[in-house]
């Protein structure tokens, strides 16, 4: 997959793509970093492939920082900030990229905490270092997207529900934003090959991806998904501040 985001670019431009250790926001990382802009590599736990990356990135010209920090814990959204505001000055770029919900092991209200509420802590935390001009980017998928209209697996339910939830709550900040001269953007993708929740689909119900392929007739891998990304950090929001990527036929719209 070539990069969607043309050489020098960027150059200068001071981007945060949370979860990006690996999957879809390692490549989106790749991509901003490769058009010039400086990246943070943010980590919950996956120090070691952080560090890894930001290793290539320097390698290759670039200029990337690894910084670990739990999203649904307050402290630790502060001292990643506060990380970024000594190294830069503040951000130009914000991904919202980091998810979860099906692991094993976590609270039964984990999905919601990190879905929903670390992501409405984690861009009021951002907005002090969001200057006028700057856009946020929150990605989600179809089957949380269009909750409201389409049913989704069993499996899936409670990660689309705090998904929607996540995504209904950031565009109720979208006045804020506005008033602060912020763009926002949601990049909502069918499933995506490659990815730890697909993976984590098929185990539970075996065929899933495989069913849903052969209904899209196409679904998008990593890099593939990572591109419209990154893309959506640099094209003009749509009018209604949604970026659909991949087939939308099964899925009922929203009125």
């Amino acid at each position: 997959m070539s990069n969607p985001l043309a050489a020098e670019s960027l150059t200068g431009a001071r981007v945060l793509v949370t979860g990006s250790s690996r999957g879809i926001g390692a490549d989106t990382v790749r991509y901003f970093a490769e058009a010039g802009a400086k990246v943070v590599v943010n980590y919950r736990n996956k120090e070691k492939r952080a560090l890894q990356l930001v290793s290539k990135i320097e390698e290759a010209g670039g200029e990337a920082i690894a910084i670990g920090a739990d999203l649904t814990d307050d402290a630790s959204l502060v001292a990643m900030f506060d990380t970024v505001r000594d190294a830069w000055g503040g951000l130009d770029v914000l991904v919202m990229n980091a998810s979860g919900g099906m692991e094993t092991g976590m609270a039964e209200d984990y999905a919601l905490k990190l879905n929903r509420d670390a992501q409405v802590a984690l861009l009021t935390a951002a907005l002090p270092l969001l200057a006028p001009g700057s856009r946020v980017v929150f990605v989600t998928s179809h089957q949380a997207h269009f909750i409201r209209t389409t049913e989704t697996m069993p499996e899936y339910l409670p990660v689309a529900l705090s998904k929607r939830a996540g995504e209904d709550a950031l565009r109720e900040m979208l006045p804020q934003l506005e008033a602060a001269g912020v763009e926002f953007v949601v990049v909502s993708g069918d499933m995506i090959e490659g990815t730890i929740t697909a993976t984590l689909l098929e185990r539970s119900n075996p065929g899933a991806i495989s069913s849903r392929k052969e209904s899209a007739g196409k679904l998008y891998n990593v890099a593939e998904f990572a591109a419209e990304v990154a893309s959506a950090a640099v094209d003009p929001v749509p009018a209604d501040h949604t970026r659909l990527v991949g087939d939308t036929g099964d899925f009922a719209p929203i009125v």
